[in-house]
């Protein structure tokens, strides 16, 4: 993390020295971080300040923010933008992660254009590598290399009050950086349209994210990107709304499997628990209308027209988030679940998730 190269980096390497609100440090043109003895850089270098324990927007704004860019898609039948960040890069390419619902229309078009806009302003065409709308994401490729990665975190570590940055290009604004807190975890949320359905076990935070910010990072206090910004709650008001505290992003850790797939093979794919759920049930719980085949659920015994209660403990109060649920596990997972049986009386199921191509 960035504190520790605040620490040990340049020389220092005995005791770590004292540091006050106000330290200053050094950022490379490579982004690494440097401790300033006496406040002063080198040519080329940017000051920021130490605050605290942690490093302070500032600095994570200069460490993080090259690492982020700006879609912009052209279609016939209209345009739109969106945020990405640099996920890999070698000598001749990079690849860029983002919402598949920023360039989805890009992807089901004939022509058009998407071309990806880095931090200083060189503009690149970019291809689709692969798209997932189940988890509202997708990569593209752009033929420029050695751009500065963003060093992923652990969002399985995280708890409601930690300190983020969102970094994007909301309303086309390039580079906007926000801060606050992580609100709230494993907020199930689902977006897209009925033939491309999005189910986010979402960390959801009150760092103003608009729209444009799709795709875009969401960052902690060490610099490392924890989420995947991807949608906002608005009110209804009959207009376009901004911000109202209320963002949800895309955890990094149920990300990457998704991501890592998709530069592999140029496909993903879902854990599946194996059940179709009754869309017409009402109550409490998510109810089984029938089994699939050989998967989890009926090896495991489950009888159809249960009501599932808790998964791994996690108690279900709806369909839409048992499928978030289940989505953040990856396939070959076991989980517990308990579920109401049609007969009446609660059981407990041992099941070991299928696999299935992702849309």
């Amino acid at each position: 993390g960035f504190a520790a190269g605040a620490l040990f980096v340049g020389g220092i390497s005995n005791a770590a020295p004292s540091i006050t609100p106000g330290s200053k440090a050094c950022v490379t043109s490579t982004n690494a971080l440097y401790l300033s003895k006496n406040g002063v850089c080198g040519n080329g270098q940017k000051v920021v300040s130490i605050s605290g324990d942690s490093i302070d927007v500032s600095a994570i704004a200069a460490t993080a923010g090259p690492s982020v860019v700006s879609l912009e898609v052209a279609t016939p039948s209209g345009s739109g933008s969106g945020s990405g960040w640099v996920y890999k890069s070698n000598a001749l390419s990079t690849f860029i992660v983002t919402n598949n619902h920023v360039v989805q229309e890009f992807a089901l078009s004939s022509s058009g254009r998407l071309i990806v806009e880095l931090n200083n302003g060189d503009q690149y065409p970019a291809t689709i590598v692969g798209r997932d709308s189940n988890y509202d994401l997708a990569v593209v490729r752009i033929s420029k290399g050695n751009l500065p990665e963003l060093t992923l975190g652990d969002s399985t570590k995280l708890v409601v009050g930690d300190p983020v940055v969102a970094i994007g290009s909301p309303l086309g604004l390039a580079s906007t950086v926000t801060s606050g807190i992580i609100s709230a975890l494993n907020r199930p949320v689902s977006t897209g349209t009925a033939d491309a359905q999005s189910y986010v076990n979402a960390i959801q935070t009150d760092a103003a994210i608009n729209p444009g910010n799709s795709g875009g990072a969401l960052i902690d206090a060490q610099g490392r990107i924890i989420g995947v910004n991807s949608a906002i709650a608005t009110l209804s008001s009959g207009s376009a709304s901004g911000s109202i505290g209320l963002g949800f992003s895309i955890p990094i850790n149920e990300a990457k499997r998704v991501i890592d797939e998709i530069i592999s093979t140029g496909k993903s794919t879902r854990p599946v628990l194996g059940v179709y759920f009754d869309p017409t049930y009402t109550g409490g719980g998510a109810k089984i209308a029938r089994l699939s085949a050989n998967e989890g659920a009926e090896k495991a015994g489950i009888p159809v027209g249960s009501i599932i209660r808790s998964i791994d403990g996690i108690k279900i109060p709806d369909t839409d988030t048992a499928i978030v649920r289940i989505r953040s596990y990856i396939p070959g997972t076991v989980v517990t679940v308990v579920v109401e049986l049609p007969t009446g009386g609660n059981k407990t199921f041992k099941v070991t998730l299928g696999s299935a191509p992702s849309i």
